[in-house]
């Protein structure tokens, strides 16, 4: 073996700056010319919606994974799906493809997006959203805001990471480039912790046009990102008439008097069923002759005359000062017109 082959074989322990850049080797027939020595096979079950178009797709299936020397099966009786390795399977990941390429078909994802798993380079994530959220009003709201207004939410997500997303029932399906993958996921599971989806398509759009400046790539991010602030505020209704802690004190309550005590202290224990019948007549009486009085006081209100007020002797002084002398005004009258005739 020559020195340059001996260095390509060597693995480098230097730190990688950027680590999605890095290009994966291929691996091809010529890696594993022996092929497989045991059958490896995966299956799984489908809904029964789906079995009318699995069976039209599962020619293209069956032609789809035999360039890859798989086989498939489809049990129509079971409601399942089967991928085999065959003598002369030499890629041993391919299996793992083809079984994810049945879990996206299972659950609804088309045959032309879900064959796009058997690329090297392409992978696949059900995000399972089911139990993150305890409450289904909540549950539908949230899954709904990450599907957005005519889906406008979900196509922004599927255009910024590249990534094929379908959300149904409890499962999110993504299929993509793992990198893609990973911020699908951070953005659905931050939706279901209610926190809204465009927070992050913003910091996507931000990082995407950052990566353009050269000037930029070595420097921290974060303060061109938007800031998300939870203002949520509790709903619980708040009483209106707060009770005040009393005081410490480590001496109990005092014991309230019973009936009994309040008997003994006003004697009226010791007297007899007639005595205790007359008092509480009597009682009776003085209470009805009181509610008399009151309800007499009330209906001869509107009877009783207002009092008038006295006109005081200052009011009657002015009245007096305030009339005019009639026979001064004529004199003083008489005067000016004679002074301007003459």
């Amino acid at each position: 073996m020559s020195d340059s082959e001996t260095e390509e074989t060597k693995i480098s322990t230097e730190p990688v700056d950027n680590a999605w850049a890095m290009k994966i080797p291929t691996f091809k027939a010529e890696d594993n010319p022996h092929g497989m020595v045991e059958e490896s096979s995966f299956a799984t079950l489908f809904p029964k919606y789906r079995e009318r178009y699995l069976k039209e797709v599962w020619p293209l299936v069956e032609q789809c994974v035999a360039e890859h020397h798989l086989k498939a099966e489809l049990d129509l009786m079971e409601g399942s799906m089967v991928v085999k390795t065959s003598r002369k399977t030499w890629d041993p990941y391919i299996i793992i493809k083809a079984r994810d390429m049945i879990k996206l078909m299972a659950r609804s994802v088309p045959f032309e997006q879900a064959k796009r798993v058997l690329q090297d380079d392409i992978g696949c994530d059900i995000i399972k959203i089911g139990n993150l959220v305890h409450k289904k009003e909540k549950f539908v709201k949230r899954r709904q805001r990450l599907i957005g207004p005519n889906g406008a939410t979900l196509k922004s997500i599927e255009l910024l990471t590249d990534c094929y997303v379908l959300v149904q029932g409890n499962t999110v399906s993504a299929l993509g480039p793992y990198k893609g993958l990973q911020q699908v996921r951070d953005i659905v599971l931050e939706t279901m912790n209610n926190v809204h989806p465009i927070y992050n398509i913003k910091a996507l759009m931000i990082k995407r046009e950052l990566m353009k400046d050269p000037r930029l790539a070595n420097e921290d991010w974060s303060r061109f990102l938007p800031k998300f602030k939870n203002k949520n505020i509790s709903k619980r209704k708040q009483p209106k008439v707060r009770k005040t802690k009393k005081e410490y004190t480590p001496f109990p309550p005092t014991q309230p008097e019973s009936k009994v005590d309040k008997q003994l202290a006003s004697g009226e224990y010791f007297l007899n069923q007639e005595q205790k019948q007359a008092k509480r007549q009597q009682e009776r009486s003085a209470k009805q002759a009181e509610a008399a009085k009151r309800q007499d006081e009330r209906r001869n209100k509107d009877f009783v005359p207002p009092t008038e007020e006295k006109a005081s002797s200052s009011q009657k002084d002015s009245s007096s000062s305030s009339k005019v002398d009639v026979k001064a005004l004529k004199a003083k009258l008489l005067k000016a017109n004679r002074k301007a005739r003459s």
